[in-house]
């Protein structure tokens, strides 16, 4: 048996060595196949929580409306808390998102156990770096710094400070969020800081804050005497610092783009002169032109980041016309997108807040449709919705739709004892709605509810439910490959 195994492997082997056509000159081997790209758009609405959500829907589009949002077909609810606090605050939840960690609040892309040191301050109250101190915590990899790895192109576009918190922990790791000179270091290749994890650099880079990368001889906070302008430009990059220069900027021919708009956060969508300061839609579309050049993919971050501000400052129209802003970046790119990848099967878009606020819609309002010139929408007083009355509160004085649950204008004294509001009033660009607790003037707090997520492309059907802000990282990673 064992000479007929033989005698047949034998003769099957000739034959297979006849039919051998290696040097044949006709012989075609088959071309290598090109791997896939791979890419992810994560858009944060800093402190965009479910009830300013629906306000700025109504406010946009009416009470029946869509925005795009509202469109995105896969849908979840988020839990916010961080490791040490019911209520968070943008640095331990953007970093659960990019991380999969809990983590203390005011703390960027650490271990959980790593201790949010407060920054030194000098003789002029500038915050100085390297506060953190030695054994505290420890770097725990980002989904940028992944993507990084792998080839995938990257970039990062907020209309906060590049060194913010929400864009900070996709690209540094420190112990407290206000080392904004430490987090700026980070993101410079080569220099003394840097975050060796990023490779040849985060790719694409807009926003405000260019007074973290000057010093102070030049109108910014460095006392180290650095112009990370300067650095990031001998390390390949190309700056621009106003809208022309922005729009002049051809993707095809540009390999990384500095964009500092701004000396600290950009302006509000409502305040913001085009001539100056590019819109987030327009500055995510010029990322995308640029980092889809990148055969492996890219990953990019989105921040619509005054949103929050705004609501911090308790003035409604700017936090809800931010919103919209927002919302036209999240069409901008799944529209640019739809151009390279029609069917989204190689990109996954992930739409999301950090966290809530204490915003909320009174009273048993009629409907109100669209905020316009001649109608204040839902940022007016409640009207009776049988009969279009203005309601009145217990002491027989109108009240707003929109309000907060803390903030800097609350009534003192009876509201019956005050000049009756007014649509115009209420509606206008600055007006502060009331609020039940008092704060100091932009102290309105973050709120503690679950946000809202949606998404859209490869791998979107997988996120459902109620989910805690951890498990979104693995659920990106996991559907992306990264």
């Amino acid at each position: 048996m064992k000479m007929k195994w033989f005698a047949v492997a034998t003769m099957s082997a000739v034959a297979l060595a006849g039919c051998d056509r290696s040097g044949d000159s006709n012989d075609t081997k088959p071309a290598p196949v090109a791997a896939v790209p791979k890419n992810v758009i994560f858009f944060l609405g800093d402190g965009m929580g479910l009830t300013t959500l629906t306000a700025a829907r109504v406010y946009a589009v009416g009470e029946d409306g869509d925005l795009t949002i509202d469109t995105l077909p896969e849908s979840a609810f988020v839990k916010t808390y961080s490791n040490d606090a019911q209520v968070t605050d943008s640095a331990p939840s953007m970093a659960a998102y990019m991380t999969g960690v809990k983590m203390n609040n005011e703390v960027l892309s650490m271990s959980a156990d790593t201790v949010a040191i407060e920054p030194v301050l000098d003789a002029n109250g500038n915050k100085l770096g390297n506060a953190c101190g030695a054994n505290n915590g420890k770097p725990v990899p980002s989904l940028l710094e992944l993507a990084k790895s792998q080839g995938l192109g990257t970039g990062v576009v907020t209309t906060t400070r590049v060194t913010h918190a929400t864009p900070a922990s996709t690209y540094s790791h420190i112990c407290h969020r206000d080392l904004e000179n430490d987090i700026a270091a980070a993101v410079v290749p080569g220099g003394a800081g840097f975050n060796a994890a990023l490779g040849t650099g985060v790719d694409v880079l807009l926003g405000g804050g260019n007074q973290f990368f000057l010093p102070k001889e030049k109108g910014g906070r460095r006392a180290d005497g650095r112009d990370l302008i300067t650095e990031m430009k001998a390390a390949g990059y190309t700056s621009v610092s106003n809208s022309s220069e922005f729009s002049a900027i051809n993707a095809a021919s540009t390999n990384r783009l500095l964009g500092l708009f701004t000396s600290s956060h950009m302006s509000y969508d409502l305040d913001r002169d085009p001539s100056k300061e590019p819109s987030l839609a327009e500055m995510t579309s010029k990322a995308i032109d640029m980092l889809s050049k990148n055969s492996k993919g890219f990953f990019l971050m989105v921040e619509g980041g005054r949103i929050d501000h705004a609501l911090h400052e308790t003035t409604a129209k700017k936090a809800l016309q931010d919103t919209v802003a927002f919302d036209q970046a999240i069409k901008t790119a799944i529209d640019k997108v739809r151009q390279i990848d029609p069917e989204l099967k190689n990109t996954l878009i992930v739409v999301t807040a950090d966290h809530d606020h204490t915003l909320v819609l009174n009273g048993y309002a009629k409907r109100t449709g669209k905020t316009s010139a001649t109608n204040a929408g839902v940022l007016g007083l409640v009207k009776n919705y049988a009969d279009g009355s203005i309601a009145k509160d217990a002491e027989g004085a109108p009240f707003t739709i929109i309000g907060f649950g803390n903030g800097e204008n609350r009534t003192q004294g009876s509201r019956s004892l005050m000049a009756n509001l007014d649509d115009a009033t209420v509606s206008g660009n600055t007006y502060h709605q009331e609020a039940v607790v008092r704060m100091p003037a932009g102290s309105e707090t973050h709120g503690g509810t679950d946000v809202f997520l949606g998404a859209i492309g490869k791998g979107a059907d997988t996120f459902t439910g109620t989910i805690d802000n951890t498990q979104v990282f693995g659920l990106v990673k996991n559907a992306s490959g990264l």
